[in-house]
């Protein structure tokens, strides 16, 4: 085990810290958020052009901004480590809410603690967990999915995996998108309770609950606009989700296999661990399979 205080005396290296910024609402910056972000040295912003409308509206100008997102990340990776290691502290912010929640900000924290750099969160605003909250559902359990797969074929199977888990679901979804999503909802899990937050903390947010047939038809009428979170019933919990889970990977070669893992941000090493269980084979049966 690796230990690292958040409050200590640095050890000479500088300190990533993931500033949750709001999202519509800019009365929801913390003032935490804000101290940090005229503290570091550079801010690694997912749209430069939005985190400058937010350092503009609370007076920030002293750090130097930098891009970091999904299409520049692995270049940018060890740009960034480069400055935690030089001792320059870095605040990374995506576009709205917290960062690591569906953005690359997880790819750069998980290469930060390997290195055994500091990471200490600022946390916030978090879109699902508000929609969740006024919901109405179960809360004590829940399961939180973000954004489906755009091709129907994979939606439909990552939807098929989680059918009858029993805890509270949520999904985020795009409004050009949001159409086949409540469709494959009610596909695969049937005519359960859905409450849609759109626009949430903005000037026109919009609570909309009731089943999910309704919500089809509704959003195939309305054609609402906005960002959305979708809060889920959860399903029977039948032993049977034990054979749809399990099964996920058949007709995958066991590279594959441990690949499809590695993505859910699993070491290697676990996920052969993982993939010989799986399957009922040797770990070093795995091991000799993959690594060579």
């Amino acid at each position: 085990m690796k230990h690292r205080y958040s409050f200590q005396e640095p050890d000479g290296s500088g300190t990533l810290y993931l500033v949750a910024t709001p999202i519509g609402n800019l009365d929801d910056m913390t003032y935490r958020a804000v101290e940090t972000l005229k503290a570091v040295e550079v801010i690694a912003a997912e749209d430069t052009r939005q985190s400058r409308k937010l350092l503009n509206h609370f007076q920030i100008d002293g750090p130097r901004l930098i891009s970091y997102h999904e299409h520049n990340k692995k270049s940018k990776e060890e740009a960034i480590l480069s400055l935690l290691r030089e001792g320059q502290s870095v605040a990374l912010v995506t576009d709205a809410g917290t960062p690591g929640i569906s953005d690359p900000g997880a790819d750069i924290v998980r290469a930060a603690v390997e290195e055994n750099l500091p990471v200490v969160p600022i946390p916030g605003a978090v879109a699902g967990i508000a929609a969740l909250i006024a919901s109405g559902m179960p809360t004590d359990r829940f399961t939180f999915v973000g954004f489906l797969p755009r091709d129907k074929k994979d939606r439909i199977a990552e939807l098929k995996k989680i059918q009858h888990r029993p805890e509270t679901q949520i999904f985020y979804e795009a409004p050009h998108r949001i159409g086949e999503t409540v469709k494959a909802l009610l596909e695969v899990f049937g005519d359960r309770e859905i409450s849609i937050g759109r626009e949430l903390t903005k000037r026109y947010e919009q609570f909309s609950r009731g089943k999910i047939s309704a919500c089809v038809e509704w959003v195939a009428e309305e054609k609402p606009r906005g960002e959305f979170v979708l809060v889920v019933a959860g399903g029977d919990g039948e032993l049977e989700n034990s054979h749809v889970e399990s099964s996920w990977w058949e007709g995958l070669t066991l590279s594959e296999h441990v690949d499809k893992i590695v993505e859910t941000g699993v070491s290697k090493k676990d996920a052969i661990k993982v993939v010989a269980k799986d399957r009922g084979l040797q770990k070093r049966d795995v091991y000799n399979e993959v690594m060579t």
